[in-house]
């Protein structure tokens, strides 16, 4: 109920219409904000949606409490504080989903303000005035009668009792503005929070006669902003995570792919030596790194090894997985395992490992003195030779990805370069559909074959399929290795 206290300042009267225009813009509002709820309940394991959920929720509530009081500012102040003799027309409601039976009882016909009650306490005549609304939230039969402020106490949690003594002592004593939270025990067991605003009431003579308040229950609100700041806390250590597990993937791979930069030279005892360079392209799409890989090595005998691969998934277990399988294949090329049976012992490997995974490869053995390079593949897109300013895949031998069937048996071909022969290595990721089904990317790779003709060395060739298919927001991690047979 008001307090005499603003009784010199009366307030001005709204234009007609006015209230009715903002509740139902209110009403608008929160039905847009609903649907924008329910629209981010699609994953409930996504920390970013289930904080943006938590925080529809919480506007839910408040525009929910900012329509109850709208609507009571419409239907004018209750029956029980209109001066005797004094009729007040109280237009009829608008229906509206009713929060008051979250309480167990049915709230007053039409109103949406059960979680809103008001009170009294007469220091002269230790009168005590409670709303409807109010034993409503306290789940106080009505027969009972409403508490005394030396009574709230038994109804208050006991660790915020002190919180109400306070409350009413700063009240009655020091004539302060009531403004607090604290939770109460209800009748049924249940505990809520209630905030609680009030005013003492000073007779003529400046003491305090009477104290009314206005106790509001924000459990509901309370426990969205909860869920707000735990589904914030939830995102933060995902992204913290996310950050964490990048910055070791990256650290990884660094770590395993070649430290070189720019153009290298292998196999220098035969008449066509290679030019070799490779750049690494990183998904836009997941910003995580993934399992693809690249390396070329000199091996005992003046062969080089040239290899480029990818497995399935991204970040720390992705790239550890991919520097497990990278390392045994080096090893093994240096052992001298020839491309098709060292194809054979990566599945093996891949199909047996700790963390189960698919991967494709492709593994190729370049002879100088012979000029002919010896290759396998694990699923793994053909390389492409340009020769001549003209370009075209190698015919692919048998082989399935790494992972998929144990036992595979994997086949090898060989084929001769020439000097000013040019090689394309690439994982599948490079082109937009992936798999190398794509006959537009396909195109496209093989029309880069006038300008790679063109290239100085290997690093010009790269860059010239970096600037065709760099700047392509990729859904895959992806490797491009360009080698150029010299002579």
């Amino acid at each position: 109920m008001p307090s005499p206290l603003f009784a010199d300042r009366p307030a001005q009267a709204p234009e007609p219409g006015a209230m009715d225009a903002l509740i139902s813009q209110t009403r608008r509002l929160r039905g847009q904000v609903d649907a924008v709820r329910r629209d981010a309940m699609a994953d409930e394991d996504d920390p970013q949606q289930r904080w943006q959920r938590t925080l529809c929720d919480l506007a839910v509530h408040q525009l929910d409490d900012l329509g109850a009081h709208l609507d009571l500012l419409r239907a004018g102040a209750p029956e029980d504080v209109i001066p005797e003799g004094t009729e007040r027309e109280r237009p009829s409601p608008a229906p509206a989903t009713d929060p008051g039976t979250a309480y167990g009882a049915p709230p007053r016909t039409g109103s949406l303000l059960s979680r809103v009650g008001s009170a009294e306490w007469n220091l002269l005549t230790d009168e005590v005035s409670w709303s409807e609304e109010l034993y409503q939230i306290f789940g106080r039969p009505r027969e009972s009668g409403p508490l005394s402020l030396d009574e709230m106490p038994t109804l208050v949690f006991a660790e915020d009792q002190t919180v109400l003594q306070g409350l009413v002592t700063d009240c009655l004593i020091d004539g302060k503005p009531i403004d607090g939270e604290f939770r109460i025990v209800r009748t049924d067991g249940r505990v809520r929070t209630v905030h609680m605003t009030g005013e003492p009431v000073l007779d003529t003579d400046g003491c305090t006669a009477s104290m009314w308040a206005v106790l509001r229950d924000v459990s509901e609100l309370r426990r969205s902003e909860r869920a707000v700041r735990e589904s914030r806390d939830s995102l933060e250590r995902s992204r913290h995570h996310e950050r964490t597990e990048r910055r070791v993937a990256v650290e990884l791979q660094e770590a395993v792919l070649p430290p070189w930069r720019g153009s290298l030279r292998f196999a220098h005892d035969g008449p066509a030596p290679l030019d070799v360079a490779a750049h690494y392209l990183p998904a836009a799409s997941t910003g995580l790194i993934g399992g693809d890989w690249y390396d070329a090595l000199a091996l005992p005998g003046g062969d080089a090894l040239l290899t480029v691969g990818d497995l399935t998934g991204h970040g720390v277990a992705a790239t550890s997985s991919m520097a497990m399988l990278l390392g045994a294949l080096r090893g093994m090329a240096v052992a001298g395992i020839r491309p098709a049976a060292l194809m054979a012992h990566l599945n093996q490997l891949v199909e047996t490992s700790a963390q189960p995974a698919l991967g494709s490869a492709m593994c190729c053995r370049y002879d100088p003195v012979t000029q002919t390079l010896t290759w396998a593949q694990a699923g793994h897109p053909a390389p492409l030779l340009f020769r001549g300013g003209e370009g075209g895949a190698l015919r692919r031998p048998e082989g399935v990805l790494l992972g998929a069937t144990a036992g595979a048996a994997y086949g090898e071909a060989e084929s001769r370069l020439l000097p000013g022969d040019l090689l394309v290595l690439y994982t599948d990721g490079l082109i937009r559909n992936g798999g190398g089904h794509d006959d537009t990317d396909a195109r496209r790779l093989l029309a880069l074959g006038p300008r790679l003709a063109g290239a100085r060395d290997a690093q010009d060739g790269v860059r010239a399929v970096m600037e065709e298919f760099g700047e392509e927001a990729r859904e895959d991690d992806a490797c491009v290795m360009v080698v150029r047979v010299g002579g």
